[in-house]
């Protein structure tokens, strides 16, 4: 592999706030607990307090998940390995993705990355810390799961399952695949080339079964994926963390308005500041949803009531609810930091520039609910180059950032470079020549009377863009006439930039996998630089 790097502040749509916490952390540093370094994590590694006999019963539950995950037998060695360390003392780095079809998009593959290097740097610093995987199995917005995009060799693949009405609103990690999974993933394993293709096949077939649902599939494709360098992987659903996480539950019910009112105010104070809240709060939020008739739903601040749909509960009825059914309630986005760091000793979470925005909101609930938090650190990004897009991208004199530009930019560039070699070097002899001339005029008019220089500039721009311009119209017709080049310019779009969105967010990474073998996580782990965050553009 050979890697380069781009700032996040060159990537399309990267906020001010991430682009801040990047650059220059001091200036946001008060919406966070800890700077994203070795050291931060540290400092927030001795703030961990986590008491034994919930360290225990963690452990427990995530010996049998992570048992499960692995098909049913022995936990494999090395995951066990940590669960050891865990019960031991250890602290953790977590990151965590919602389960999506097939693994969802490239960026969850690589938090995984990005978790297992972390681990061992703090590890390597005499502070004995795992890496955690939590699965979003409580959100419940399946069409942000039901489906994966592929980069195939016939183009764009998009993979849905869809959406059963008796399954809307429901829990993912309570939604079972159905029959419909067999032949979509079939299909989708079959489009697999490369030397690791029928490993990667046979792990989407273990994991992608009827009776599975997101979660389970998720977890057990993630596992086999992983196998071998210790990821601990979390369920959250399961009713025994709940009932460790019900103080938080009740914390956030006894403290619904003030917390409300913290939230709106830190809202309020990043906008003046130049930033933006990343998640909307308004006078009826809470930090909880309610499982009501097998549907999560928000509860709602209303005329001293809270509501979950069309029911409506008295304050005293939830805490009786969270009291004998606490696996019924489950946290919102800025909520849910807390109940992962109340039963996990977190020393870090590794998060997507959404998650990092978020985060300085969910501070407010860290301080009210838990008393600290833990330092956040920036996932690795990448953006893969195949061997045929690199030499598309060489061919037309381009590189990532013209495909990241958009299509009009990138049609622009090509265009240009589309012309037969002689007429491309007349125009480019003749271009030199204009200059030349027009230079020659500038020295003659600066003596003749300067005030002229400013027309001649203007007269300068003019001819040279015309120029540029009848460039491109004759690379237009060059393109007309031998109808390549539409085609190369949609390979490369699909290839970098599919859906006008950065190709981690949109591509699975399974074809990734399955061409570069199992070495393809190593040579990532090796690309990235976790002292100098920045977006990785690796040629394959």
């Amino acid at each position: 592999m050979e890697p380069h790097c781009l700032a996040f502040r060159e990537l399309p749509h990267t906020t001010k706030l991430f682009s801040t916490f990047i650059d220059d952390f001091s200036r946001i540093s008060r919406y966070y607990a800890h700077p994203p370094t070795e050291s931060g994590v540290l400092a927030a590694a001795r703030e961990v307090r986590l008491a034994p006999e919930i360290r225990r019963a963690v452990v427990e539950v995530l010996r049998e998940q992570n048992q499960r995950f692995g098909g049913g037998s022995a936990i494999d060695a090395a995951t066990a390995s940590n669960l050891d360390r865990l019960a031991a003392g250890a602290v953790a780095i977590v990151t965590g993705q919602q389960v999506g079809l097939f693994s969802g998009p490239a960026y969850s593959i690589y938090k995984a990355v990005s978790v297992l290097r972390w681990a061992e740097a703090i590890t390597r610093r005499g502070v004995e810390a795992v890496p955690i995987f939590w699965l979003a199995t409580e959100d419940h917005d399946l069409a942000e799961v039901n489906h994966s995009d592929w980069n195939t060799r016939a183009g764009l693949a998009h993979y849905e399952l869809p959406v059963r009405e008796e399954d809307d609103g429901k829990r993912v990690g309570e939604v079972a695949l159905g029959d419909g999974v067999k032949s979509l993933m079939e299909k989708a394993a079959e489009s697999l080339e490369g030397s690791f293709a029928e490993e990667v096949a046979g792990a989407l077939r273990e994991s992608y079964t009827p009776r599975d649902n997101y979660g389970s599939a998720f977890g057990k494709l993630m596992a086999r994926l992983l196998a071998g360098r210790g990821v601990i992987l979390i369920d959250p659903l399961d009713a025994r963390l709940h009932r460790l996480a019900a103080s938080v539950y009740r914390g956030a019910l006894d403290r619904v308005d003030s917390l409300r009112d913290a939230l709106l105010a830190r809202s309020k104070e990043l906008e003046r500041s130049g930033y933006h809240a990343q998640v909307k709060v308004t006078r009826e939020t809470t930090l909880l949803f309610y499982n009501v008739d097998g549907r999560r739903q928000p509860l709602r601040r209303h005329n001293g009531n809270l509501s979950a749909g069309k029911s409506s509960f008295t304050p005293d009825e939830l805490r009786s609810a969270i009291e004998e059914s606490p696996e019924a309630f489950t946290a919102n986005v800025l909520l849910r930091p807390v109940i992962q760091d109340t039963i996990l000793p977190t020393a870090a979470y590794i998060g997507g520039p959404a998650e990092i925005a978020y985060m300085a909101q969910a501070q407010v609930a860290y301080k009210a609910l838990l008393g600290r938090m833990p330092a956040m650190l920036p996932r690795a990004g990448f953006t893969l180059v195949g061997p045929g897009v690199a030499r598309l991208l060489k061919k037309y004199g381009l590189d990532v950032r013209d495909v990241l530009h958009g299509r009009q930019h990138l049609r622009a560039k090509m265009e240009q470079k589309s012309l037969p070699r002689a007429l491309v070097r007349r125009f480019e002899t003749d271009e030199k020549a204009l200059k030349k001339v027009m230079n020659f005029y500038r020295k003659k008019l600066e003596k003749l009377d300067h005030t002229l220089l400013g027309a001649l500039d203007s007269t300068e721009r003019k001819i040279l863009y015309q120029f540029t311009k009848l460039k491109g119209k004759a690379g237009r017709a060059e393109t007309f006439r031998t109808g390549v080049l539409g085609m190369h310019e949609r390979l490369l779009l699909d290839a970098l930039y599919p859906h006008h969105d950065l190709q981690e967010r949109r591509l699975c990474a399974l074809p990734f996998i399955a061409a570069n073998g199992p070495q393809f996580f190593d040579e990532l782990a090796r690309a990235a630089d976790l002292a100098c965050p920045q977006h990785h553009v690796v040629f394959l």
